[in-house]
């Protein structure tokens, strides 16, 4: 008997948000496929009809994201790539974005978020050939990737325009501008 798409994609998303709960709770190494499964209200069974371990269900979550993100960007114009895009990624999957880039997230991944939002097609704004354009690719993800990160961990206590004002007088002005405005 074949299963209704819609319990298989129930099932299996609670699994994930149960991943993702414990996830930012505490390192990979201390979550086990029971727990996730009893949390979830499954049997253990039911978990192994969706993923191997939970190193693939870390997998299936990163790459979702992964995934999500180049269909956003596949619709956004070269190099235009602005703190919105992400603000409305930490909005849409703030939940599992909160346990990848959590405390016990893995750099790894950090690394994958950074490389597509700066591919080589959305650099152009940048300095071409310059000794110092990886590092300003650097701080402008990491700087955008940490202050969106602290919003979700302050609970969205900024509207998220203000925040992205903040963001992008940052990176325009530096913070003595902030200082100024205050």
């Amino acid at each position: 008997m074949k299963k209704q798409p819609e319990i298989t994609e129930k099932t299996r998303q609670s699994f994930i948000n149960v991943f993702c709960e414990l996830y930012c709770q505490k390192p990979i190494e201390k979550i086990t496929v029971q727990e996730i499964s009893n949390k979830s209200g499954y049997n253990r069974s039911t978990f192994y009809q969706y993923f191997t371990d939970v190193y693939d269900l870390l997998s299936h979550v990163e790459n979702e994201i992964l995934d999500y993100i180049r269909g956003k960007l596949k619709h956004t114009e070269q190099g235009e790539i602005k703190p919105i895009e992400l603000l409305l990624l930490f909005e849409e999957k703030g939940a599992s974005l909160n346990a990848l880039l959590g405390d016990y997230g893995n750099f790894r991944f950090i690394e994958k978020l950074k490389s597509e939002f700066f591919s080589e097609e959305q650099t152009y704004c940048f300095p071409q050939d310059h000794s110092v354009t990886p590092y300003l690719l650097e701080f402008h993800i990491s700087t955008s990737v940490s202050l969106l990160r602290l919003w979700q961990q302050r609970q969205k206590d900024l509207p998220p325009d203000q925040l992205i004002s903040l963001i992008e007088m940052l990176f325009t002005s530096g913070i003595s501008s902030v200082k100024k405005n205050s």
